[in-house]
């Protein structure tokens, strides 16, 4: 049984891997600040032997009385709307928030994960894109400050691992969705869900021809797992190869709900990639990692969460 600290445990990723690692026996720390976690992620909690909660900001610090044996760090603004409301905070969190959690981990001896993100590549010129590619990315774009938070976190715990202070891992996640959501979110899946749920116009940004690759929750947990594990040092590629456009996406979750919203386009927003599609290639052949849930039942699952929540 091992010891895990989790940094943005009561958000909707953090929440999912904190109950996986309980499941399978290890002890949780979760650490969140509430600015985009939620309460109720964790509520189930409350009682669990092997989970703790500390409320703790890690732009300010991060301390843990005992011993640590890994660290994983997916604190962070994720969603467009909430790094475009916080810049400053997704910066700090990247860097100042990173850099503490590594320092609590050389500290403790225990391995580093860092969460990263697809976003390091930009709008790739490349498909699909494969963790050699250096990526695209306007460094002082609308999208900078949560692209260059995750570009700086990952330099620093390469530095970390470089200089044999810290055994880390890099995951680089692509875009997962699942139950635990925000209704507000801003992205892609809970948007469409909401709107067809609610009889509202769902709204497409541009032509809806710039693609995503969709992953649910659990094939991305179970990579966290699976490379937490590992002795894999450098970034690996966590997600679903399965692309598809935009609009694709909206007509699936309208026709899901029998919904008869109207798709409606908005402007594309600036800097958004045009297309986004992992090469798992490392994933498959290091960690055993393979996506297992079809994009109809993982939708289902989110809609069934929406529909109670």
């Amino acid at each position: 049984m091992a010891k895990i600290l989790v940094t943005g445990a009561a958000g909707f990723l953090g929440s999912h891997l904190a109950d996986r690692l309980i499941a399978g026996g290890h002890r949780v720390i979760g650490v969140d600040n509430f600015i985009t976690g939620d309460r109720r992620n964790i509520a189930h909690l409350a009682k669990e032997p092997l989970f703790e909660f500390v409320e703790q900001d890690i732009n300010k610090g991060i301390q843990c009385a005992g011993e640590l044996d890994f660290v994983i760090n997916l604190a962070s603004l994720a969603s467009p709307v909430d790094y475009s409301a916080h810049p400053l905070e997704t910066l700090l969190s990247g860097s100042v928030g990173s850099y503490h959690c590594l320092e609590l981990a050389k500290e403790k001896k225990a391995v580093y994960l860092f969460s990263s993100t697809s976003e390091v590549y930009g709008d790739p010129a490349i498909t699909p894109q494969s963790e050699s590619y250096w990526g695209n990315v306007n460094p002082v774009g609308p999208r900078s400050c949560y692209d260059e938070s995750k570009r700086f976190g990952e330099a620093l715990t390469m530095t970390y691992l470089r200089q044999g202070w810290v055994d880390t891992r890099i995951i680089r996640i692509f875009n997962t969705f699942g139950p635990r959501m925000r209704k507000n979110d801003g992205r892609a899946v809970p948007n469409f869900i909401v709107q067809a749920l609610t009889g509202e116009p769902i709204t497409v940004y541009g032509d809806g021809s710039q693609t995503r690759s969709f992953c649910y929750v659990d094939d991305l947990i179970n990579g966290i797992v699976l490379l937490l594990f590992s002795n894999l040092t450098m970034p690996v590629n966590i997600g679903n190869p399965n692309e598809m456009t935009i609009l694709a996406m909206a007509k699936q979750i309208k026709a899901a709900l029998g919904s008869k919203s109207e798709i409606v386009f908005n402007p594309l927003p600036g800097d958004d990639p045009k297309q986004r599609n992992p090469d798992i290639t490392l994933a498959r052949a290091r960690l055993g990692y393979e996506p297992k849930w079809t994009l109809g039942d993982g939708l289902a699952k989110t809609i069934e969460f929406f529909k109670e929540n």
